[in-house]
């Protein structure tokens, strides 16, 4: 597993995607993990800190601290945008995946919980916008930039 700040250092084209692509909007997704093993998928605000981790956090009370508490695994997309007719403004999509660690609750109750990286995905159009592009990149396989007609 890797903090956002080691993948940053390491893939620094893909992370700057990645990072655009979580700017597009406010509003993200989590998969996590219920009790019974099914998924739930559930909104989520995302901080890049300047410290090199990424956080999440989530109001008191939430399911998916439950979730999370029990199996920190997860799974995290960006905010979505349709990409139009040409996608020349289409920032693209981004996906990271690991395990989440709870680091502190803020004075408001609500829980921030640190992401240590399996998996960060970013997938949008060649530069000649002729092909979809995916960037990913995992421990120990490093990087792959793939294209697909």
């Amino acid at each position: 597993m890797a903090s956002w700040g080691e993948v940053a250092a390491g893939v620094t084209e893909l992370a700057a995607r990645v990072r655009s692509a979580f700017a597009a909007g406010r509003h993200a997704t989590v998969a996590t993990l219920r009790a019974d093993g099914s998924p739930r998928i559930s909104g989520i605000e995302v901080e890049f800190g300047d410290d090199g981790e990424l956080r999440i956090g989530s109001m008191p009370g939430a399911r998916k601290v439950d979730d999370l508490r029990r199996d920190p695994r997860f799974a995290l997309h960006g905010p979505t945008a349709d990409p139009g007719e040409d996608g020349a403004s289409w920032p693209g999509e981004a996906k990271v995946a690991g395990r989440a660690v709870e680091t502190h609750r803020q004075d408001d109750g609500a829980h921030v919980f640190r992401l240590d990286l399996t998996e960060v995905v970013w997938t949008g159009l060649t530069d000649d916008r002729a092909a979809l592009r995916i960037l990913s990149w995992h421990p120990g396989r490093g990087l792959e930039d793939r294209t697909r007609t």
